[in-house]
This record gives structure tokens, sequence and C-alpha cells, in this order.
């Protein structure tokens, strides 16, 4: 049986703490319970885990109209809605078949137009076709307005392309390092910073620079120069500017990661739980990035949870990288979760039917997590074979170079030898040795966390190991 007031609280467990930052902010509502209820939603919005029951007494049809009010004035400054929008004037206008009312509407967005809107680029095109459409009608009235304004920002529109240009020139090489392809995209910071900020820039460009700026953080596990940035769009967001629910995910989303970085991972949590509550395209990524969170706090089971109620969209994705990437967190889950054969038999299936994908994307952390189960199995021969097979402590000492490296495969390798009678103690401390960098305090510190987290796995060698933990 459903609870009062059901499909009202349904709706208001979806809305995110700068939707509801702006509608408190435009609200004139002179009816207090009305004002009462938003600024309920309001609290709840920002107190994801302190729900707040709604009041019951209060007439129903006053939450439906609040409702119906919240809806609209969200949809009314979705960029996503407005590019939508755009896309249906652009087929009705090619097919000669846009209708009156729509030309009226279309005719009053450009006499009203305020530069620069979030798709500009996009809208300036627009109005290209819409010029041929009115000429060969001989509308001369109507022709001359799109004429005045393809005019008055024709500069902007040369700008717009010219920056999109440089910024898919930028992406290559900053993806490309993401990928080992590259060595350096740091380069790009300044003028990804100077795009950013600069205010007479169609949205969409600023943030295709915030999210370059993200990836090239992310390259160097370098987080510090986004605190302020992101400071400035969560109050542009907050005044429902650059506004729709997949900018607002990713935004969280990019919170968690600066906030893990940091270790401020009640922080984290938060923003990940928030980046989850709406379905984009890239709700597998943010589902993977909470879960990593919860289960460094320890949070197993809740991570499984989380886990396994986005299995469906994993198996349905074809993005690899999101793919593989769940693939892994999950078998972390199980396995933390005291279930290490399931992840074991989990990763046993997952890599015969898509080894090639593995290897292409995120086989680092895929059989980092993978050998983590076979060891805790005691399969070393198993685990040994399969990296005799995939080659990976080659693969390995390629990958040494990420910044986020953790020298987690050699050290299983190591570890699986030395159980088999392979190798010596002093050799599995030289080849520990060995993964010592010079200068690499990162590298020691990782190195560090993991041994001191295996050491349960190899009692024998307590002594050795509290040299390094």
């Amino acid at each position: 049986m459903r609870s009062p007031l059901q499909k009202f609280t349904d709706f208001t467990n979806t809305l995110l703490p700068n939707e509801t930052t702006y509608l408190l902010s435009i609200q004139k509502f002179a009816d207090e319970d009305r004002l009462r209820i938003l600024q309920q939603v309001h609290y709840n919005a920002h107190h994801i885990d302190q729900f707040s029951p709604y009041d019951t007494s209060i007439d129903k049809r006053k939450y439906s109209h609040l409702q119906n009010w919240i809806a609209t004035r969200l949809r009314a400054i979705d960029v996503d809605e407005q590019f939508n929008r755009m896309l249906d004037w652009e087929q009705k206008i090619m097919t000669d078949a846009i209708p009156m009312e729509d030309e009226k509407e279309l005719l009053k967005t450009i006499k009203n137009y305020a530069h620069p809107s979030f798709f500009f680029t996009k809208f300036y095109e627009l109005i290209e076709n819409y010029r041929h459409f009115l000429l060969i009608r001989l509308r001369y009235t109507d022709r001359q307005l799109a004429d005045d304004f393809l005019k008055r920002y024709r500069a902007a529109y040369l700008q717009s392309r010219q920056v999109k240009e440089k910024l898919y020139e930028a992406t290559l090489v900053i993806v490309g390092q993401y990928s080992g392809q590259a060595e350096d995209s740091k380069q790009w910071e300044g003028w990804l910073a100077e795009i950013f900020y600069n205010e007479k820039l169609e949205g969409q460009i600023r943030y295709l620079a915030l999210v370059r700026l993200v990836f090239i953080c992310h390259n160097y596990q370098a987080y510090d120069p986004l605190r302020d940035k992101f400071d400035y769009l969560d109050q542009k967001l907050a005044q429902g500017l650059y506004y729709s629910k997949r900018h607002l995910v990713n935004y969280y989303n990019n919170r968690l990661m600066l906030h893990s970085h940091y270790r401020e991972y009640d922080r984290a949590v938060y923003y990940g739980y928030l980046s989850v509550r709406a379905q984009t395209q890239d709700g597998l990524l943010y589902v993977n990035n909470l879960c990593a969170v919860l289960l460094r706090l320890n949070r197993n089971q809740e991570a499984l949870q989380v886990m396994q109620e986005a299995s469906n969209e994993a198996k349905r994705t074809k993005n690899f990288h999101n793919r593989i990437g769940f693939v892994a967190f999950y078998m972390q889950a199980l396995h933390k979760n005291g279930r290490s054969k399931n992840a074991e038999n989990y990763g046993d299936a997952f890599l015969r039917a898509y080894a090639k994908e593995i290897l292409q994307y995120r086989w680092h952390l895929f059989f980092s997590v993978y050998l983590e189960a076979m060891f805790h199995q005691h399969h070393f021969e198993k685990l040994l074979k399969v990296a005799k097979q995939y080659r990976l402590r080659e693969r390995d000492k390629l990958y040494r170079a990420k910044a986020n490296y953790r020298p987690v495969i050699p050290v299983y390798l190591a570890a699986a030898q030395l159980r088999e009678g392979n190798i010596t103690e002093q050799q599995f401390a030289d080849r520990l040795e060995d993964l010592r960098a010079p200068d690499d305090l990162r590298g020691h510190l990782a190195l560090r966390t993991f041994l001191t987290d295996l050491k349960p796995q190899l009692p024998e060698l307590g002594a050795l190991l509290a040299e390094w933990t």
C-alpha cells in the first residue's frame, strides 16, 4: 500500500541541492503552506540521509500544484531542453514543416536573445537555416530580423568555432596522456582556465573546458586548481545558469573526485550519492566512483547494494571503460563482503568473454582486483598462469609512469611465487626493493598502504613487512 504523498515524495527525492536553492530564490508564494513545503523540499535535498516526512494535513492539491510549479520552472531553464527545442525547429525548417506557432516562438526567441546562450553556436546555425527558409518565401521583414542577428553575432560565432577546434586539439593530448599515448597535458591548463572564466563565451564551451581541466588534474593527481572553479560553478548553478540535470550530476561526481583525493571521504560520499540521483549517460561511471569511496571506507555492504542496483545498466552499456570499472569494483565488493570465491568466478566469466576489451581499456584495474580474489582463495598457481598468459608483468612495467599507479600486480606475483616456493624470502624482499623508486613519495605511500593490507595473508613475513609498513 502506497503511503500518503508517495508520488510527491518520489518526485522530490530526485531533486538536487542546487535546484532547490534556485527554486527558493525565485519563488514569490503568497501561500505560506506552499512556501513551507518548498523549504522542506530544500532541506531534504540538502540532507539526503535525514529525510523529513511531509505534512499530510496540508491540502494535497497544494502538493500537486507545487510539483507542477517545480517541474515547469526547472524545464524553463534547462539548457538540454532548449537544445532539444532547437533540434525540433531545425528538423521542421529543413523539411518545410514548421507550424505557425513554432515560428512565433522562434521569432520571439530571436528578438529576446541574450548573448551568450549556452548553445549559442547551435542557435546561430539554426538561424542561418531559417534565413534560407524565409528568403525563398519572400518574407522580407522576418528575414531581415534573422539577417541582423547573424551579422551582430558573426564574430562571436567564428570565435566559438575557433575555440572548439582548439579544444579538440587539447582533448587529443589530454585523453592521450590518460590512455598512456602522450607524455604531457599540463601545458593546456592555463588556456583552459581562461576559457572557463570567459563569460563572453557560450556556456557549452566553458563547460567543456572545465571537463578537460578535470581530466588534466586526474592525469597528475593534483586537484588544487579545481577548488575555485567548482565554487564558481556552484554559484552559477544555484542561480539557474548552465542548468541541466546532466550537468549537475556530472558536477557532483567531479566534487566526489576532488574530496576523495584530499581524503575528505564524508563529503565525497555525499556528492557521490547526489551524482546517482538521476539517470544519465554517465550514470555507471558515477556508481563506480561512489562505490570506490564506499569500499575505501569499508562500507562494504552498502557498496555491494549500490552496485547490485546498477547491475542491469552495467550489462546494457556499450562503454567498456565504465563496464570494466564496474566489474572490478563489483569483484572487490564481493571480496570485501567475504565472497572471494564469487568474486573470482565473476572475474573468470568476464575475462573469458571480454579479454580483448579488458586489455584495451582497463586491464590494470581489472587484474589488480582479480588477482586479489585469487590470492585470497590461495589459487597461487592459477594466478601465476593468468599473469603469464596476459603478460601482466611486462604491462605493469610500462604502466608505472601513471600518477595513480599502485604496485599491486608485481607484489601479488611475487607473493604467489613465494607461496609456491619459486622464490625465497630474500628474493621477495629484493622484489619489493625494486619497486621503491627514488624520490617517489607517492609511490612509497602506495606500496606501504598495499603491503599493510597484505600483511594478514603473509604472516610468516611479519618482520620483513614491518620494515615497509
